[in-house]
């Protein structure tokens, strides 16, 4: 009888995925599903929990291991959970002798850790695009996060061994690499010579000249110094999206964050990235309701999305993380905090359908994904293909957001490229998510 192929299924940011496809490697040939845990909120952990019961349902005889940010921080609590064989810590989870043992609970002091193992995915089996860790950690202790205790002390791969590892993607396919790590803007300052992260970017299209797509992850706005700013602005290789960690537009409660950056400094770095390259998309994520936030704070981070140009914005509700400064802090009532965040989720998904309304017409090079018939763009607006355009008796109604509907485009189907491919595209609408365009 054959055993069931192991599963992964990835909570969480991007570096938990690229850590999730070594985890696939090591577990090979077992009857094993490994949630990979992510803790940056309440409900993320709650998320946690739920895929670990969905996943006990779904394959009853595997054996349900629990990993990731969630559960370095409380191992315990999982280890309770009558669903789950084994808990395992993040240090561990990419430890090959991990996987050879019967321990139950294999946690240890994260905070111990000093060097970044060169475990990097030898390939993406599910994405089109692959990522690669090259920072892990955070040394910064901003009052709302617990993610330092759940990933460690910054630290970072060296340069060659990125190289090397980015180029083996390439050749195995993979037509974009992304850049990923905790606070992936401190990158270097552990290595012998603290090279920067600019330093490391130049290093890898001079190394690589084959990789056509580079696209990095989040970044701390305050970090982006003028070597990287060069890049981003001026190297086509590198995608023009940038994610950036603004989390407020309130100076006090840029203070009370402990963030590094004033208003007026996230304010002028997208002004300054737009005027040398006016393709860049911002995305940025932003918290609701952080404790002491008073209407005018929270006015003050609704208009940040007009004053940073944001359209890819990732918002956020406060919770509380056991054990942080801002759980201790006045708390703002949980009803004030989703309403705040609604308001911000509802103007942040009109300023993107404007936006992707501005981009009917233009000409897109998509990196195709499963299952073939969509991808995203180097603006990483979604793409979805279709064989004709629609009717331009619609247009005005695309403009305003409203998803076309004259006679139905046919989908590209048999025709579609292949998923990893790059696939010459022109706009021809827009809904409120994604652009809809014809193969050239």
């Amino acid at each position: 009888m054959s055993v069931p192929a192991p599963e992964v299924i990835s909570l969480g940011c991007r570096l938990n995925i690229a850590e999730s496809e070594t985890i696939r490697t090591l577990i090979a040939g077992s009857d094993t599903v490994v949630v990979n845990s992510c803790a940056v909120t309440n409900a993320a952990v709650k998320a946690t929990r739920a895929a670990i019961r969905r996943a006990h349902r779904a394959r009853p005889g595997a054996a349900i291991v629990v990993t990731g940010c969630a559960a370095q921080i409380d191992p315990a609590s999982f280890a309770a959970m009558p669903e789950v064989a084994r808990v395992v810590g993040n240090a561990e989870k990419l430890d090959a002798a991990t996987w050879q043992t019967d321990m139950r609970v294999i946690v240890g002091d994260i905070m111990a850790v000093r060097d970044t193992a060169h475990h990097l995915a030898a390939s993406f089996t599910e994405h089109a695009r692959a990522f690669v860790e090259v920072q892990n950690g955070c040394d910064h202790r901003c009052t709302f996060c617990a993610i330092p205790f759940g990933r460690g002390p910054s630290r970072s791969v060296p340069a060659g061994a990125v190289v090397d590892r980015i180029a083996g993607l390439v050749d195995a396919g993979h037509g974009e690499i992304v850049l990923t790590g905790v606070d992936l803007t401190s990158y270097g300052h552990d290595l012998p010579g603290a090279p920067s992260l600019g330093l490391l970017v130049e290093r890898i299209l001079r190394g690589v000249p084959s990789l056509t797509r580079l696209r990095l992850s989040s970044l701390d706005s305050i970090e982006i110094d003028d070597r990287l700013f060069d890049l981003i602005t001026g190297e086509p290789r590198i995608m023009p999206h940038l994610h950036l960690s603004l989390q407020a537009g309130s100076d006090m409660i840029l203070k009370r964050m402990k963030r590094r950056h004033s208003r007026a400094q996230s304010v002028a770095i997208v002004e300054r990235l737009k005027a040398k390259r006016p393709d860049i998309a911002i995305g940025a994520d932003l918290i609701a309701g952080f404790p002491t936030e008073t209407h005018a704070m929270a006015a003050d981070t609704l208009a940040l999305l007009d004053d940073a140009d944001i359209v890819h914005a990732h918002i956020f509700p406060y919770s509380e993380r056991a054990g942080t400064p801002a759980a201790r802090m006045p708390q703002v009532p949980v009803p004030c905090r989703k309403e705040r965040a609604e308001a911000l989720r509802a103007a942040g998904a009109r300023r993107r359908s404007a936006w992707l309304a501005s981009l009917i017409g233009t000409r897109q090079s998509v990196l195709i994904e499963n299952p073939g018939d969509r991808g995203h763009a180097p603006n990483f607006a979604e793409v979805r293909l279709t064989r004709a355009s629609t009717s331009a008796a619609r247009t005005d109604d695309v403009v305003r957001g409203h998803p076309p509907h004259p006679v139905r485009p046919e989908p590209v189907e048999g025709h579609a490229p292949p998923p990893g491919s790059v696939a010459e595209v022109t706009i021809t609408a827009a809904t409120d998510t994604h652009l809809i365009g014809t193969p050239i």
